[in-house]
């Protein structure tokens, strides 16, 4: 089924507007370019940025988690621009369950353009097709009902609300939980093709 080093290769994912591949130094001014955007950072687990230093952090971490073959994220790339304009991966991976969670953010003024349903759509192929995972869990703070409506979109399901589940800027919150099995995606990529 796995063998031990199942994210040694994030491989380059392209769709009709977007390539997702692996973060580069280069990148650190588009991501600290959205990042720093309160209304971005309001529903996910880190503060809005405040220097371009903090997104160089984010892609030395990024760097060294590649280099270990740990779960990881990609840089999601406008091919318009050619700017990273989000990222998508994984937060999480258990061997025993064959389970793994994605997370994903997004610039605000790529918001409603159907970026991010296009993004996961390809994540789950992956993760699915060529990963061979069994389950692909994620989540979304309940008044984020954006998050929850690209879920819908690409075929996951929601399983329950988990109350009080995150402690996010000094509150806890309520979050859905979503999650798709091999054979949800087996018949949503049918429906789709």
């Amino acid at each position: 089924m796995f063998d031990d080093c199942l994210f040694d290769d994030m491989p380059r994912l392209e769709t009709p507007r977007l390539i997702l591949r692996r973060l580069e130094m280069r990148d650190a001014p588009d991501l600290f370019d959205y990042s720093r955007d309160p209304q971005v950072a309001k529903h996910v687990l880190w503060d809005a940025q405040t220097s371009v230093s903090e997104a160089r952090a984010y892609v030395r971490y990024m760097l060294r988690r590649y280099r270990a073959g740990e779960p990881a994220s990609w840089g999601i790339e406008e091919k318009e621009t050619g700017r990273v304009v989000g990222t998508i991966g994984y937060m999480w991976y258990q061997r025993d369950n064959n389970a793994c969670e994605v997370g994903y953010s997004l610039a605000r003024r790529r918001w409603n353009r159907g970026y991010m349903t296009e993004a996961l759509a390809e994540v789950l192929r992956f993760s699915f097709e060529e990963l061979g995972v069994h389950r692909v869990e994620a989540q979304h703070e309940v008044e984020n009902a954006a998050s929850g409506a690209v879920m819908r979109k690409c075929g996951m399901r929601k399983e329950g609300t988990l109350r009080g589940r995150l402690y996010n800027k000094g509150r806890y919150v309520d979050v859905d939980l979503y999650a798709m099995l091999r054979e949800d995606y087996a018949r949503w990529a049918r429906t789709e093709k």
